[in-house]
């Protein structure tokens, strides 16, 4: 090798790698609420009533609530009256069901990566392929 001519290599000292993963973040939340609402009811409903115009007794402990003949003859005739009985019960309207879903969707991600180079110039006497931190001469100058 001539003492003019000169040695140009390059080592790569760094490499910058890119890496893309994913990671679960809480974007937003669903809350669920259930009302319940009540609305009054007033209905008029027909009812049977009977009546007599006579004489009213009260009715016994025992009465059998049978027609019955008095003694002097007349007849006791009981008179009813319809009670009206209102009930409620939970009826089940509707099930709601709630459900998550994921999708999985493509995101374009871009990035700049930087490298490190190493250029090595020498003159002839001295071993460019030497580790840092050694300088040897070459054999012509030894």
């Amino acid at each position: 090798m001539n003492r003019d001519e000169q040695q140009t290599e390059e080592l790569i000292r760094h490499e910058e790698e890119l890496r893309v993963g994913t990671q679960e973040r809480t974007i937003g939340g669903v809350r669920v609420a259930k009302h319940v609402e009540t609305e009054r009811v007033v209905r008029t409903e027909p009812r049977a009533v009977e009546d007599a115009a006579l004489e009213r007794s009260p009715v016994a402990e025992h009465d059998s609530g049978e027609v019955e003949t008095l003694p002097d003859g007349s007849i006791s005739i009981p008179v009813f009256e319809e009670e009206l009985v209102v009930t409620k019960r939970l009826v089940v309207r509707e099930r709601v069901i709630v459900r998550k879903r994921v999708a999985i969707e493509e995101q374009r991600v871009e990035g700049e990566l930087r490298r490190e180079r190493v250029e090595v110039e020498g003159d002839a006497e001295y071993d460019v392929n030497s580790r840092p931190g050694e300088t040897t001469l070459s054999k012509e100058k030894q």
